[in-house]
């Protein structure tokens, strides 16, 4: 059975893990200059900032899984639920949405219990694929 904090903290993992996908590069382009290799103390000041590694495949799966549940939410709640899950500060939220803390907590929740209450229904024997 679900909670939702155990959704919550899939959404803020999910977000991680996006965050750790290497950037996509538009199709048909590519650079034939070298690599530039950089001394370390020049490192440190790149624009690129830190480098991450990439994300596990099993967390690459959790993400698409993640993923998936947002069609059960509406587009705000989407928005919503995806800036929780990057940690924005509730004023940004107030903010976006125009309303007060509260209002956007009990909006949080309700789109987490509607992403509950569909992970813990009963599958329905039509919804079984067998193989």
């Amino acid at each position: 059975m679900w909670t939702a904090e155990q959704v919550a903290a899939r959404f803020a993992e999910a977000a991680q893990t996006a965050e750790r996908l290497p950037p996509v590069g538009v199709r048909g382009y590519f650079n034939t200059w070298p690599a530039l290799l950089r001394e370390p103390w020049a490192r440190y000041a790149a624009e690129d900032g830190l480098s991450h590694l990439p994300p596990e495949p099993s967390a690459i799966d959790r993400l698409e899984e993640t993923l998936r549940w947002v069609r059960w939410l509406s587009e705000p709640q989407r928005h919503l639920v995806w800036m929780r899950a990057r940690d924005c500060p509730w004023r940004a939220i107030c903010q976006r949405f125009g309303c007060d803390r509260t209002t956007a907590w009990r909006r949080w929740q309700h789109a987490l219990g509607l992403v509950v209450g569909h992970l813990n229904e009963p599958v329905k024997p039509s919804r079984l694929h067998l193989a």
